[in-house]
């Protein structure tokens, strides 16, 4: 007989993902939400998942069901919640589940403020190059995979993507303090999710409870050009055997990013010390996962980012646009010091949105301070119904432009105005970047391309 599994917040991106997994394994899934977004209700739809109807229903829950799993949208007071928790049906965050399903394989779990989502597709993409079986939790939709979970009964390692936001309204912890690696890697800190982490300290002491959740005779690889990362990492009281790495010897020719290996030159499909700094990250995990260096760097050239990370959307010889995922200060700052490194004589038009609630905060705007200073061109756009939604008060434009101390800085809560800007004072040789974790007020990116190429 199958085992039935209800899931309250089906909608939620590694949720409706572990969903899927679990109805591919022959699960019986049924799920519930009171707003499910695209890509989730196109993918849940075409499998038959989506709900009935949106909302919450007591009476889907029954003592058939053997475990709910519960997303962070759901809150304690949810009645599906509380007739599971009457009828005594275990009940799991989507953390604490993935590790019950893999506590008994060699878990890796990437940590970390930026680069984890790269980081973990690294190491997928080259884990499946050599044929290896595994089971995985990513954050982002990557090439060639029609899911981003997988559990399975075949495999020893599990591949997952430590997210420090909070796991559940049962479970109010780091999803990443979850999961007791065998191998964990930190990638870098600054500070996000202010509106869970009020200070600084509280932020990097996640960080630090991270390494103390590595399994005894764990691994911990940690970047070591990151002096947050460097101080926690080296911390006497550590335990775990450590692993640092840092910004590999590598070269820019006619913009393109070459590897210099020790077995020959390794021409990359992505580009940026901060990618280059994640792929030495990635190495030294599938090095204790037994892939040797020339297999590495064979596999990873043909590596082309994950998707929304330093993206290409469209191009010539002269222009081109990229989308990028980032958003908060220590991402823009990386993603533009990239982009100008790999295009130095062209003209660097960037457009990022405050699009978080850490980004729309007012005790946080100070910390983009100098973040866009790279770019030729800088516009700032923020949606004012997204700041209401969060329930933050109104911000002025001209406190978002001292903010980032740029004088010349465009901000703007048109998504039109943001079309007819990137058009202004463009020079024959250009790039455009485009950076937000939203969707610029529905801008549509495709017209944004052809705006600027035209």
């Amino acid at each position: 007989m199958s085992q039935s599994v209800h899931f309250i917040a089906i909608g939620g991106s590694a949720m409706h993902n572990l969903a899927i997994a679990l109805h591919q394994q022959g699960f019986d899934v049924t799920g519930s939400d009171d707003e499910i977004f695209e890509p989730s209700r196109s993918r849940l739809d075409r499998l038959g998942l989506m709900p009935d109807k949106l909302g919450w229903d007591p009476y889907r829950i029954h003592s058939g069901i053997s475990a709910v799993i519960l997303g962070m949208h759901a809150r304690l007071d949810n009645p599906e919640l509380q007739r599971a928790q009457e009828l005594g049906i275990p009940v799991f965050s989507y953390p604490s589940y993935f590790y019950e399903r893999t506590k008994d394989k060699t878990r890796v779990v990437i940590g970390g403020s930026h680069g984890k989502t790269t980081i973990t597709s690294m190491i997928v993409h080259v884990l499946r190059h050599a044929g290896v079986e595994f089971d995985y939790l990513v954050g982002a939709q990557l090439e060639g995979f029609d899911c981003m979970v997988k559990v399975s009964d075949k495999s020893r390692v599990a591949i997952i993507e430590g997210d420090e936001y909070l796991a559940s309204a049962l479970d109010p912890v780091p999803k990443f303090h979850l999961y007791k690696p065998d191998i964990a890697l930190i990638s870098g800190i600054a500070w996000d999710h202010i509106n869970v982490f009020k200070t600084f300290e509280s932020y990097v002491e996640q960080f630090r409870l991270f390494i103390d959740a590595i399994e005894p005779g764990g691994k911990l690889i940690y970047c070591q050009e990151d002096p947050e990362v460097r101080t926690l990492s080296e911390a006497k009281e550590v335990k775990a055997q450590r692993i640092p790495y840092g910004l590999p010897k590598h070269r820019i020719e006619n913009g393109v990013t070459i590897l210099e290996t020790g077995h020959g030159d390794v021409p990359l499909k992505v580009f940026g010390q901060h990618n280059l700094q994640n792929m030495e990250g990635a190495r030294h995990v599938c090095h204790l996962l037994g892939i040797g260096d020339a297999e590495f760097h064979a596999a990873i050239s043909s590596f082309h980012g994950a998707a929304k990370r330093l993206e290409r959307i469209g191009g010539n010889e002269e222009r081109a646009v990229f989308k990028d995922f980032a958003h908060s200060p220590s991402k823009l700052k990386a993603t533009l010091q990239a982009v100008r490194e790999q295009f130095p004589q062209r003209q660097l038009v960037a457009c990022m949105e405050l699009h978080t609630f850490s980004s729309l905060s007012e005790n946080f705007l100070d910390q983009y301070a100098g973040c866009m200073d790279a770019a030729d061109r800088a516009i700032v756009f923020y949606d004012p119904h997204a700041v209401q939604l969060k329930r933050l008060p109104p911000i002025p434009p001209e406190r978002i432009q001292r903010a980032f101390a740029r004088p010349d800085i465009q901000v703007m809560n048109d998504p039109y105005a943001v079309l007819g800007a990137i058009r202004e004072g463009r020079k024959k040789e250009g790039v455009l970047l485009m950076m937000s974790s939203g969707n610029f007020g529905g801008l549509d990116l495709q017209a944004v391309t052809e705006a600027f190429m035209a």
